[in-house]
């Protein structure tokens, strides 16, 4: 069985938390005051300095140092402990969807980093691929999504393009193109945009975002907002990681239980916290398992008290 080192932190770090009501993201919200409102109206949210810039920046030379100890030609082998665990346990960011759920209980995804270089020249065209993540046929605000910006992102450098206010326009969407033939998915969970799809978000006055932010900084959006990403034009690298978490309420006991294999394999899971979907470690290239394997992390999570709950395994009742 996969072991982690549980550390107890020194003193606990109480965040306040405004306003406190469950947020329904339906248009009949309480006036928040604070980045909240726009995720309300807009359907995504940019929470500001979530992480500290220099703590940010930090993360980020973490995250250059790991893809240089696969070998690939970097080559400064300064391979640093585990920080995309330091980043799911940031306060500012856990905090963030505490706000949203009005619960501390929360549960955190498996999810991904991502690595956004500058200057590439051989890769193919991008082709957007506008969707949503989430099932049209469960409607609602289900899931929160986000992703930590930890180096400067402008309009050229690549990352998260949001239709602003689509969320609020799902479910008349989704009626009004029920008889349209779906683009494929691997999950329920998933609805590409046809360009039928994308005339009438734009017919019905929805605009294209690419979403801005400095390090630190914490992106959130509705999994019903329509959104894509787009490679770096500029000169500056993206480098982001996925962080979506949901109260453990809302998962159940086979959930929690199919979590806790996907920690214990050290699999990722997609941004469903409750583990909906997990992946595997086998890197491909070309459709075939790719040289350069890994099944455990460069440096194993140590996870404190906070994030060790994060994981959901306390949660699990005993038979």
């Amino acid at each position: 069985m996969a072991t982690a080192t549980i550390v107890q932190a020194a003193s606990a770090t109480t965040v306040p938390v405004s306003t406190s009501v469950r947020m329904k993201v339906d248009g009949t919200d309480p006036i928040f005051g604070d980045w909240r409102d726009d995720l309300a109206r807009d359907g995504y949210a940019v929470v500001k300095g979530a992480i500290p810039q220099e703590r940010a920046l930090d993360y980020a030379n973490k995250m250059y140092s790991l893809i240089e100890s696969f070998g690939l030609g970097y080559d400064r082998n300064d391979p640093s402990t585990d920080f995309v665990w330091a980043i799911r346990g940031e306060p500012g960011v856990v905090n963030a969807f505490e706000k949203v759920y009005d619960d501390e209980d929360l549960i955190v995804s498996f999810d991904t980093i991502n690595y956004g270089f500058a200057n590439r020249t051989n890769l193919p065209a991008n082709k957007p691929w506008p969707h949503q993540d989430q099932d049209p046929d469960r409607p609602g605000f289900r899931c929160l999504q986000g992703l930590v910006n930890l180096l400067p992102n402008g309009p050229n450098d690549g990352g998260l393009i949001v239709c602003k206010g689509s969320h609020a326009l799902s479910e008349k969407f989704h009626d009004a193109m029920r008889g349209e033939e779906r683009i494929p998915a691997w999950t329920k969970e998933w609805y590409g945009f046809t360009d039928a799809g994308m005339k009438w978000l734009a017919d019905n006055g929805c605009e294209w975002i690419k979403v801005e932010a400095g390090p630190g900084d914490l992106l959130l959006w509705d999994s019903r907002t329509a959104h894509y990403n787009v490679p770096a034009t500029g000169t500056q690298d993206r480098l982001a990681i996925y962080t979506c978490y949901m109260p453990v309420a809302e998962a159940s006991q086979d959930d929690l239980i199919r979590k806790k294999a996907a920690w214990e394999a050290r699999v990722g899971t997609t941004h469903w916290p409750n583990a909906l979907h997990s992946g595997t470690n086998v890197a491909m290239k070309d459709g075939k398992p790719f040289g350069i394997q890994r099944d455990r992390p460069l440096n194993d999570a140590v996870l404190n008290e906070r994030t060790f709950k994060l994981t959901g395994i306390p949660y699990i009742k005993a038979n």
